[in-house]
């Protein structure tokens, strides 16, 4: 899985009601609020604010009771890599294809590329698809491998977080359902 860990710098706003409290674990607190869950473009999705040093130093602002001060953390990322070979759970299908979670995010593959066959039906009463020429099934709960083919970045409405994409393909040798992968390899010779 594309984990990362990240380190970066921010400032960070201790309020009133926290002064006399431990500096580091109420700034941890508050970069762990302010990042975690979220998406950035050069970061990807922030599992986890791990650990930070915080200047003791801080500034005042005029009108605000405040400190701010000057946090270098580490995070923990999820950052996905095109082209990258992933395991991962179905979580939904519906006609037009299926969503499997790999690590924190989910990610999309389309009916066309579930699997290597010139018809794939949906089955909307147990929401799977069906090969077929084979009858492979892959359904929700499925533990599948997929290939990454994209990765973006989207603005849903102007104002609103950062959101991340990612499309993914299981016609190519290796991938698929892992009862599937397992059924292919040849069997040992026997010396």
């Amino acid at each position: 899985m594309p984990f990362r860990l990240v380190e970066a710098e921010d400032y960070v706003r201790i309020p009133p009601s926290e002064f006399g409290k431990p500096l580091e674990e109420t700034a941890l607190l508050q970069l762990k609020n302010r990042y975690e869950g979220r998406v950035l473009r050069e970061v990807g999705y922030v599992v986890a604010v791990l650990n930070t040093k915080v200047s003791r130093e801080g500034k005042i602002v005029f009108g605000d009771g405040g400190t701010y001060h000057k946090a270098v953390f580490t995070m923990l990322a999820f950052m996905p890599l095109d082209g990258e070979i992933v395991e991962g759970v179905v979580e939904n299908v519906r006609e037009m294809g299926m969503l499997v979670r790999i690590g924190p995010v989910l990610g999309f593959i389309n009916k066309i590329h579930v699997m290597d066959e010139p018809n794939i039906f949906f089955d909307a009463s147990t929401k799977s698809y069906i090969g077929e020429r084979t009858k492979r099934k892959v359904t929700v709960g499925d533990i599948v491998r997929a290939r990454i083919t994209g990765v973006s970045f989207t603005t849903p409405r102007e104002g609103t977080e950062l959101l991340l994409r990612v499309t993914l393909t299981m016609r190519m040798p290796g991938l698929g359902k892992l009862e599937w992968i397992k059924e292919r390899k040849p069997a040992a010779k026997k010396a």
